[in-house]
C-alpha cells in the first residue's frame, strides 16, 4: 500500500487523524508554557485538491469535502471548529481548493512561543515543504529521516509537546518500525505525547501490532479507530487508526463526542464503526 500524502489529501483518514492532532494541540495550549510539535513524515504541507495526485483519486470528496458541506452538530461542531478554521485559512476566497497537511494545520494553531519541526525524507517533497514555510521563524522544515529523528530530536528543550508519526506505508515493516521507534523515543522522553497513524486494512497485522505495543510495557496507550466500510477480500483501506501514547486527559471524552458523528458522516453506508480502547493503562 502506498499512502503518500498527495494522493490521499483530505480523505476520511486525514479528517480523523487531523481532528485528533488538533484536539491534542488545543489541550497543550491550555498552559502558557511553550511546546514543540515534531512531525516526522510531514509531506509537502499543502495540497491542491484539483492537482494531478489528489485529482486522480478524488478521495477528498468523501472526506473533507463531505465535512465542509454537511458539518457537524452541537458539541462536535465546537470541537471540530479549530480544524475547519485551519482548512478555511488556506482557502480565503471560499470553496475548497487547497488542503493543509498536518504541519500547516499545526502551524495555524501555534502561539508565538510554540515551535514546529517538520521532517520529510522524500527530497522533492522536502523542498516543497521548505518552500511552504520559507521565512517562518517558528518552523524548521528539514530533509531528514523521521525515524532517525525520534532519537536525535528528543526530548525537545521545551519539555512539552507532541510527536506525530504518519509514515506512508510504502514498505513492509512499518508497524514494526513504529513499535521500535516508540520504544527508542519513550526511553529518551517518557513524558511526551506520541500519535501514530496507521491504515486499518489487515486485521491480523493490526492485532500483531497491538500485541507488540502491549509487550513494550509502556503505559497510557489509547487506540482510536474508525472504519468507513466493512472488511473485504482482497484487502483494501477500510478504516483509519491512531495510537496515542500519554493522551491528554480530555482526549478520550472528546473523541466520544466526535467519533459517532464522524462515523455517520464519513462511512459509505452512514454506519461507520468506531473502536476506542486502552491498549495499556496507567
Amino acid at each position: 500500500m502506498n499512502y503518500r500524502h498527495a494522493f490521499h489529501a483530505g480523505n476520511f483518514a486525514d479528517v480523523v487523524k487531523h481532528l485528533i492532532i488538533v484536539r491534542i494541540v488545543e489541550y497543550l495550549k491550555r498552559k502558557d508554557a511553550a511546546f514543540r510539535m515534531l512531525d516526522t513524515h510531514a509531506g509537502i504541507g499543502l495540497y491542491d485538491l484539483e492537482g494531478d495526485e489528489a485529482g486522480r483519486t478524488g478521495e477528498w470528496v468523501d472526506g473533507i469535502g463531505r465535512l465542509m458541506e454537511r458539518g457537524l452538530s452541537g458539541p462536535a461542531a465546537e470541537l471540530a471548529a479549530p480544524y475547519l478554521n485551519a482548512v478555511r485559512a488556506q482557502n480565503p476566497d471560499g470553496g475548497l481548493r487547497f488542503y493543509p497537511g498536518s504541519p500547516l494545520i499545526a502551524r495555524h494553531l501555534l502561539r508565538q512561543q510554540d515551535r514546529l519541526f517538520a521532517l520529510e525524507l522524500h527530497p522533492e517533497d522536502a523542498e516543497k515543504l521548505r518552500e511552504n514555510f520559507a521565512g517562518d521563524i517558528q518552523v524548521r522544515a528539514t530533509h531528514l529521516d523521521g525515524w532517525a529523528a525520534m532519537g536525535t530530536h528528543l526530548p525537545p528543550k521545551e519539555k512539552r509537546g507532541l510527536v506525530l508519526i504518519d509514515p506512508p506505508f510504502e514498505e513492509k515493516g512499518e508497524f514494526a518500525r513504529m513499535v521500535a521507534g516508540l520504544v527508542k523515543a519513550h526511553q529518551r522522553w517518557p513524558g511526551g505525547i506520541y500519535a501514530f497513524w496507521y491504515p486499518v486494512k489487515d486485521p491480523h497485522e493490526i492485532a500483531e501490532f497491538i500485541d507488540a505495543l502491549q509487550r513494550t510495557g509502556i503505559p497510557k496507550i489509547l487506540r482510536i479507530e474508525l472504519n468507513v466500510r466493512p472488511f473485504a477480500t482482497p484487502l483494501r483501506l477500510h478504516g483509519t487508526g491512531m495510537i496515542v501514547v500519554n493522551p491528554p486527559y480530555a482526549l478520550e471524552a472528546e473523541m466520544k463526542v466526535l467519533l459517532p458523528e464522524l462515523a455517520g458522516l464519513l462511512a459509505e453506508d452512514g454506519k461507520g464503526r468506531v473502536r476506542m480502547e486502552w491498549v495499556a493503562g496507567e
